[in-house]
């Protein structure tokens, strides 16, 4: 499969599933968090796709490296948030353990990416460095 589009890969889809998921857990959170661990939630839920998005628009793949990273860095926040949110007794705990797979399968997914980038990134020529 030839990717077109970071709506192609499978990696960004997975991403907006969980971030879905996410702002459905949310809504039944207490009213009291909806500017707290709610926004934080879906705030660094949505970042990680948006990340994968914008480092695939990128021109290079060091670029897109670096927003891997960063998607993977808001993954672990949103982990971080929902573990907080189970303690709270905000999430059930089979609701919470399905959504910490999830999250788990992304991360494995997002390292996958970002190894292959990484060797595409060591195999390809270095450019000639001009004589003095």
């Amino acid at each position: 499969m030839t990717v077109k589009s970071y709506r192609d890969l499978l990696v960004w889809q997975k991403g907006m599933d969980l971030a879905e998921r996410c702002y459905r857990a949310t809504e039944v959170f207490p009213h009291t968090e909806t500017f707290g661990l709610s926004a934080q939630i879906r705030r660094a839920a949505a970042s990680i796709p948006a990340n994968i998005a914008e480092g695939h628009g990128r021109d290079h793949i060091a670029e897109y490296i670096h927003h891997l990273s960063i998607a993977k860095g808001s993954l672990m926040e949103v982990e971080t948030h929902l573990l907080l949110s189970g303690r709270l007794g905000y999430i059930a705990r089979p609701a919470l353990s399905q959504l910490l797979e999830e999250a788990s399968e992304l991360g494995r997914m997002l390292a996958g990416l970002s190894a292959a980038l990484k060797r595409r990134r060591a195999q390809r020529p270095k450019s000639p460095t001009p004589d003095p």
